[in-house]
Formats: C-alpha cells, structure tokens, sequence
C-alpha cells in the first residue's frame, strides 16, 4: 500500500524486517522442541537463539541466486549460527514456516483492525447520545418517507459495526492457526509436538489437517470478513456524502483553518474524506474475490496463492486501517445542523404524518383502500401544489366525517415518532457494550 494511505503500526507488521522476525522465531521455537524430543542437541536450540540472525540485503542478495525465499532465509541464518545450523529446519517444509508466519501476521493485523473498531464504536455511540432526539426526515428511495432521529441514523450503523466486529474476532479465531507438518502434511519427517509447542508460544492453534499449506478457505472467510467491514464504512460514507449535497446540508465534514475545497471555486467545501473511504472500501472489496480463487490449490499444494497474498494481505488490511481511523475523525467531528433537519422535515407540509392519517381513518371504520385513496388524493394535491396538508385534511368532508380537527391535528405530533427511541437504544446500547466487554476479554 502507498504510504498515503498507511498508518505506522499496521504497515509494520508487512514490512521484511517483522516477516523474517517471525520466520526466526518459529525456526528456534522448532529447535527447542527437536530439543525436548530429543532430535537434536540443546546446545543446537541454545545456540539459535543466542547467535541466529539474519541480514535482509543478504537474504536478497542470496535469493537473487537461489530463486526461493526461505532457502535464501535459512542461508542467512545459518551464517550467523555457525555449525549447529544444520540442526535447524528438520523436518520441515517451507510452508511450514511460510503459511505459519503468515496466521501471526493477520493474527497481529486483525488486533489492530478490531481496536479501530473500538474507536468507531464508541464514538459513534457518543454521537448517537447526543443526536438521540434530534429529529430528522428518513428517506426511503431517496425520497422524504417518515420521521425519524439523526440518533437513530448512528445507533444503526453502530449495531453493524458490532456485527462487524463479532465477524473480525470470529475470522481471526479461523486465521490463526499453526501448520509445522512437513512435506504433503503427513509428519512423516516431524512429530507433531512440534506443531503443537510452536503453536502455544506464537499464540496459534495447530491446524487440524494441512496438507503442507494450511487451507485456504480460511484466508478467503478472513478476506471476505474485511470486505464487509469496507462495505460497511461505505455506507456510512453514503450517507454522510448525501448528507452534505447542498440541496440537504444536514451535516457535514469539518473543515478545518486553511482547507481548500477546489483549485478554482474559494466557495467549496466538499465531502473529500467520505469520498475518500468510498474509493478505500472499493479497493479492500476487490480484494475478497482473489482470496477466495486461492482456495482451489492443485492437489496437496502449489503457489498460485502465494503472489496474490503478497499483495493482497498488506493492502488490504493497511488500506482497511487506515479507512476504518479516518471514519473515526470524521464521525467525531463531524458537523450536524439541527435546525435544517427540522426545516428538511417540514419541507413537504406535513405529507410525512400521511401514514397516521392513513391508520387513524381505518380506526375509525373507512375501509383501508378507501383510506388510502383518501389520504393519497389530497397528500398528491400538497405534492403537486404545496400547501398546509393538516388544513386540507381537515377540510375535507370524506376524512370530516370521520376524524374531528383535534383528532387530526394530534395525528401531527412529531413526538409520536420518537417514543420508541429509548427502547432501540437499549437494544443497540445495551448488548452491543457487554458483547464488546465480552469478546475483548475472550481474545
């Protein structure tokens, strides 16, 4: 990913340094357990440790020549060892190392990418508290439907990041796991205490049957988890564009002392970060269907799937980082206009109450179609003319003869619209932080 868009932390764990960090530790753990098994002396295992190391321009300078990557690795490293390096890697194939190395990388990703979730969550719910009554027309269509709160905008798309974060946790569980089985994965050539001793100290758990790469299913639920994760910053980036248009302007992205909103217009202030993570979450989308074509390896393995992880691990979950900390800015300052909510909602002369109308008419004895094509009939007047929609009803004889003007006018009442407000908030609320506590304290 370009470092544009990339964040220190998580760009990090890609970097040539961390990935052969990893490739040595998951070498020497395999040593101490030979050790206890008695493969190869202690003195081998202790020496790892003490003098292994490796040189990065000399892994490159080696693989220019070899052609393979972790021969090139295990070349290095047996320079810095000396002669006990011909105890290390026994047994072992390198999607051992390879496939083993790559769970403690999204293992480390997936920890980062569920603490970005942590910030959207709480404040998106710091947000959604304090617009928890602030009125507000919803839209079905795009088109004005019913009343409803700019809360209730917010504590929707925080019960999806909920779910969101229900799935990352559950994909990371999936991810993290340890193949150390030798060639084809029949441990003909290893004992599978090996596997189980460097799973427990790099936090992983053996894979149950590799056949000398751990399947891919696993690295495609992973992928696919990601991609709607960025769907889901795309909808509220949506909403927040629609949100800002001109002809709407019920909220908008701060801009900040200084910005510039176009090279030619000094007027514009334009919705650039939501426009941004629309384009972040077309990326990390377009990444899920690569990862789910490497499921279908020939036989027990090849590496068809290993140029596409190559690429697509780092960027996704560096450009998904990156995506899911700039929403949280932009949520956290993002501006709110109360007043032309309020102005929005009014903009139809009360057409938005034609339900209650619709609903009090069949209560009180007119037939639903009747109703319907009553309340229609003149909401189509208003639509096409303007004018007070309230006045009309209570002008016309057919709805007269069923509901008085007091009865009509109550039917106005916006707070009708918000009783339910609380209750969907201790939905959302409630469960979603215990869960949150919950999974936390299991990972």
């Amino acid at each position: 990913m370009i470092p544009r868009y990339s964040r220190p932390e998580m760009a990090a764990i890609w970097e040539p340094a961390s990935r052969f960090r990893i490739w040595f530790e998951i070498e020497a753990h395999a040593c101490d357990a030979q050790a206890e098994l008695g493969v190869i002396p202690h003195s081998a295992a202790k020496a790892v440790w003490e003098r292994g190391g490796f040189d990065i321009e000399r892994i490159d300078a080696i693989e220019a020549e070899t052609k393979h990557d972790v021969i090139a690795f295990l070349t290095s490293l047996a320079e810095h060892v000396g002669e006990e390096a011909r105890f290390v890697h026994q047994g072992m194939t390198s999607s051992d190392v390879l496939d083993t190395c790559f769970a403690v990388q999204l293992t480390r990703a997936s920890d980062l990418l569920l603490a970005d979730i942590d910030r959207l969550l709480d404040v998106l719910e710091r947000r959604a508290v304090e617009h928890k009554l602030t009125p507000c027309i919803g839209r079905s269509h795009a088109i004005h439907a019913e009343p409803t709160t700019f809360g209730l905008k917010l504590a929707g798309h925080h019960a999806e990041f909920q779910r969101n974060r229900d799935r990352l946790v559950a994909a990371r569980r999936e991810i993290a796991t340890c193949a150390i089985s030798g060639a084809v994965g029949t441990f003909a050539n290893i004992d599978p205490f090996v596997e189980s001793y460097v799973a427990a100290k790099l936090g992983l758990e053996p894979e149950p049957v590799s056949t000398q790469v751990i399947p891919r299913d696993r690295h495609a639920m992973f992928f696919a988890t990601l991609a709607v994760i960025a769907s889901s910053v795309e909808r509220l980036a949506t909403e927040i564009r629609h949100l800002q248009r001109t002809e709407v302007l019920e909220a908008e992205e701060y801009f900040s002392p200084g910005q510039k909103g176009s090279s030619s217009m000094p007027h514009k202030r334009n919705p650039v970060l939501s426009e941004n993570l629309t384009g972040l979450a077309r990326l990390v989308r377009g990444m899920a269907v690569p990862a789910l074509e490497n499921v279908a390896l020939w036989h027990e393995r090849d590496i068809s799937h290993s140029s596409v992880e190559r690429v697509i691990a780092p960027d996704a979950t560096i450009a998904l980082d990156f995506a899911l900390n700039r929403m949280v800015g932009l949520v956290d300052r993002l501006i709110v206009y109360p007043e032309r909510m309020r102005r929005n909602l009014d903009r139809l002369g009360g057409l938005v109450h034609s339900q209650r109308v619709l609903l009090a008419l069949t209560q009180a004895g007119m037939s639903r179609e009747d109703a319907y094509g009553t309340v229609q009939r003149i909401a189509m007047r208003v639509w096409n003319e303007g004018g007070d929609f309230l006045a009309l009803l209570q002008a016309d004889p057919d709805v007269a003869r069923h509901l008085d003007k007091a009865t009509l006018a109550a039917l106005f009442d916006l707070a009708y619209h918000t009783r339910r407000v609380d209750a969907i908030f201790a939905r959302v609320f409630g469960a979603a932080t215990r869960g949150r506590r919950t999974a936390t304290a299991a990972q």
